[in-house]
């Protein structure tokens, strides 16, 4: 009668079933995806005349931004790049489509500027 994964410390003979806990697994990037303040903004200063549309705030690793670059860029069948200050830069003007985008993430993306 004697388990080696008993936590029972006294018995009457009976056989009392043991309760798992529930695991509840949050991923870190949706837990803070509310907390940060994402702007979504069109810029076009020092560009030849060009529009951008800048994603700035974005709480994510790295590895996690390139992925995210890679979807945007795919998904409107255009170019874009991380600049210095870890802002995703995709060319020309999407700012309504991408916001879509952000709020399907679970993140509260603003529309900055005109």
């Amino acid at each position: 009668m004697h388990d080696k994964k008993s936590k029972l410390v006294y018995s009457t003979d009976q056989n009392v079933p043991r309760r798992e806990k529930p695991v509840h697994k949050s991923s870190p990037a949706a837990a803070n995806a509310g907390a940060e303040r994402v702007i979504v903004r069109l810029d076009r200063k020092s560009r030849g005349g060009k529009s951008v549309t800048v994603i700035e705030g974005l709480p994510l690793s790295p590895q996690d931004r390139d992925a995210l670059l890679k979807k945007l860029k795919t998904r409107f069948g255009t170019g874009g790049t991380i600049n210095d200050a870890a802002a995703l830069e995709i060319q020309g003007d999407h700012r309504d489509p991408i916001i879509a985008v952000l709020e399907g993430l679970g993140y509260k993306p603003k529309r900055s500027g005109g």
